[in-house]
Formats: structure tokens, C-alpha cells, sequence
């Protein structure tokens, strides 16, 4: 049985409150789980202790029966000590697409060749 360590949503609507579950991968956001092991109230303040509270055994435990965090599980968990969370560099995130690069290429070109001619016409 395949195992992850997640976020189960619960609280009224535009409330979120979450409960930090192991859960059986097929089973629903939330739906059934295995154990609760922590919880998590975003609507607190980000110094609050009580925003994230963890039970570090029993994920320690989970962890090593082959139980995986989801992203923002392991952020928490990396935080806390518990799991290390490698860093991620992606350089060409803020690079425009290849069509929009096409177009600003094609735009530098039109104002180039419009220069250009500006520049004839002072000339003559």
C-alpha cells in the first residue's frame, strides 16, 4: 500500500483549516486516512506556534515505513527539522515563451528598419 503524508482540508468556506494526514494515495483530498499527525491554520499569523503544530514520532515513523510528503508537507517538515527539502533553481522560469520571444524579436526589427529609414529621410 502506497502511502503520503498530506494536507486534508477542513474549516467553513474561506476558513481553510488543515489537518496534517497519512492517507492512502487513493483515497480522496478528504477522504478516509490512516492517522493524524499534525495540523495547520494558515489563518494565522506566520510567528503564531500554534499555526503548525506536528507530532515528529509518529511522521519520523511514517517516514520510514516509505511515506511520502507532498511539496507543502515537506516544507513544514523541513522547517521543523524532520526532512530535508532539497532547493530548486529553474533559471528559465522567467523567460517569455517562444512565440512571445518571436514577437519581440520581429517588434525590435520593425523598430529598427523604422529608425533606420527616420534616419534616410534626415539625411536627404
Amino acid at each position: 500500500m502506497s502511502t503520503k503524508i498530506r494536507l486534508a482540508r477542513g474549516g467553513s468556506k474561506k476558513r481553510p483549516y488543515y489537518r496534517i494526514v497519512v492517507a492512502d494515495v487513493r483515497s480522496p483530498r478528504d477522504g478516509r486516512f490512516i492517522e493524524k499527525v499534525g495540523t495547520y491554520n494558515p489563518m494565522l499569523a506566520k510567528d503564531n506556534p500554534e499555526r503548525i503544530t506536528l507530532i515528529a514520532e509518529r511522521i519520523e515513523h511514517w517516514l520510514k515505513q516509505g511515506a511520502q510528503p507532498t511539496d507543502r508537507v515537506l516544507r513544514f517538515l523541513d522547517q521543523a527539522g524532520i526532512a530535508s527539502r532539497p532547493a530548486r533553481n529553474n533559471p528559465n522560469k522567467a523567460e517569455p515563451g517562444k512565440k512571445a520571444q518571436e514577437r519581440a524579436e520581429a517588434r525590435r526589427k520593425a523598430e529598427a528598419d523604422k529608425a533606420e529609414a527616420a534616419a534616410e529621410s534626415a539625411e536627404a
